[in-house]
């Protein structure tokens, strides 16, 4: 069996939670982002494999973390589907009048580099706008340096370690603003 060669590769916005890909000589593969909470199935199933993966990095830290990372009551929630198949995942929480968290970030090892936690991150940011938040604010640790690149990529820069996350060492924190 032959296989196909992808000459070139579309995206066409359906609407800002929904892409479009098409390609000359494959069939269209679509992906979509769901505003959904923290009890959506698909959303827990991929936090579960964040924790998974976040133990092995942090070590005898995780227990630390872990205890900040709650996914109840979590309303403002994203899930990247690639087909039906959930892929990527994000929340963000207030935690000022006018300043959101990001949490609960993660994309599938197996679909990564494909710019899916890009549009997560996108997706979150766009949604807090609409809720009036200006400020994103955000934490990951120093054992991701794949997280750190996306974030600076996305234009979040390093701050100061903030909340219950100032004196650790392996803590790195950022902020976004929203509104330039």
């Amino acid at each position: 069996m032959p296989f196909p060669v992808v000459m070139e590769i579309t995206a066409i916005p359906i609407n800002y939670w929904q892409c479009q890909l098409q390609t000359s000589h494959i069939s269209t593969k679509m992906y979509r982002i769901i505003k959904t909470n923290s009890e959506n199935p698909d959303f827990i199933q991929l936090v579960q494999q964040l924790d998974a993966d976040l133990a092995k990095r942090d070590g005898a830290e995780h227990a630390f973390y872990h205890q900040f990372n709650s996914i109840q009551k979590l309303n403002h929630v994203v899930v990247l589907y690639d087909l039906d198949e959930p892929v990527s995942c994000g929340a963000f929480k207030e935690i000022e009048k006018d300043k959101v968290e990001i949490k609960r970030m993660y994309t599938l090892p197996a679909q990564r580099s494909k710019g899916h936690a890009s549009r997560i991150l996108e997706a979150l940011e766009q949604w807090a706008r609409e809720e009036n938040y200006s400020v994103a604010v955000l934490e990951t640790g120093k054992r991701q340096p794949e997280a750190i690149e996306l974030y600076k990529k996305n234009g979040y820069n390093i701050i100061p370690n903030y909340g219950q996350y100032i004196g650790i060492e392996n803590s790195v924190c950022f902020q976004k603003n929203l509104t330039t």
